[in-house]
């Protein structure tokens, strides 16, 4: 019997691909996200698109139950909907902030409670939480979206040893560099909050930096694989990384000192 996949954010990027994977590899899948139309190329594989908008509840549960009534279980969850809101703290308005921890964070959280309950009757599930090497570490201009992952790490933390005993899994993946729409979104919300005034040098240089190592970053196809690794896994890791310098970064952070790690990172966009 195939296993239920739920994708969130699967409009592009990592979510897009991972549910090609998926599906390719045996999964029945459901994707889902806001750009329904963004998925019309997934239903040729027999990918199943569901609208869901992680900051509705609404919206959240009727994608939960749709994919419920038509299969009578969720056995994988993917919370991989997010985006990068970047600016300095100072210039990001507290909407703003909301509005990332509610996307990245708070959609995820909710997201969790919904399936949970299904996953815990059939004694069985994998919950796989889509962080960033930034849930580690954390740079200049992306304090709320740091402040989104850093916490996401720490609620699956918690997650895992509440939900083990009901034979689920809880894993989180660390993407490091990777080509999606992401970065660009990142740099529009950076330029367009802090590219003028006390932080705009200091921006620009920042972007021209990333722009440069944007060109070495590997496709979404490399965390896809990664996730159905961890998934199909009889003993799931508790953490996997994958990505442009996702190994270095999070070795770096580990070992040196903030005051060094801040060296290092700021030294990069002189």
């Amino acid at each position: 019997m195939k296993k239920i996949a739920l994708v969130t954010g699967a409009s592009a990027g990592i979510g897009k691909e991972t549910a090609r994977h998926l599906a390719a590899h045996g999964y029945k899948v459901y994707a889902a996200a806001r750009r329904i139309d963004k998925m019309a190329d997934l239903m040729p594989l027999g990918i199943k698109s569901i609208a869901l908008d992680v900051t509705d509840d609404a919206s959240m549960m009727s994608c939960v139950n749709a994919v419920v009534e038509a299969e009578g279980q969720i056995d994988i969850l993917i919370n991989n909907a997010g985006f990068g809101s970047y600016g300095a703290i100072e210039e990001v308005s507290m909407e703003t902030a909301k509005y990332q921890m509610e996307v990245n964070l708070f959609g995820a959280a909710r997201m969790i409670q919904l399936v949970l309950p299904y996953m815990r009757q059939q004694k069985w599930g994998k919950i796989v939480n889509i962080s960033s090497i930034g849930g580690k570490l954390a740079g200049p201009f992306g304090g709320w979206y740091h402040a989104s992952k850093f916490a996401m790490e720490g609620l699956s933390d918690s997650l895992r040893n509440e939900v083990k005993p009901f034979g689920i899994d809880v894993i989180v993946i660390e993407p490091g560099g990777i080509k999606s729409e992401w970065a660009g979104i990142a740099q529009d919300s950076m330029l367009k909050t802090s590219g003028e005034g006390v932080y705009g040098s200091v921006v620009h240089r920042f972007i021209k930096a990333h722009t440069k190592l944007e060109k070495k970053n590997p496709g979404p196809e490399l965390i896809s694989a990664l996730i159905l690794k961890a998934v199909e896994a009889d003993s799931p890791k508790t953490r996997y990384h994958a990505g442009y310098l996702a190994g270095p970064a999070l070795f770096l952070r580990k070992v040196l000192s903030d005051k060094m790690f801040d060296k290092i990172t700021m030294s990069a966009i002189k």
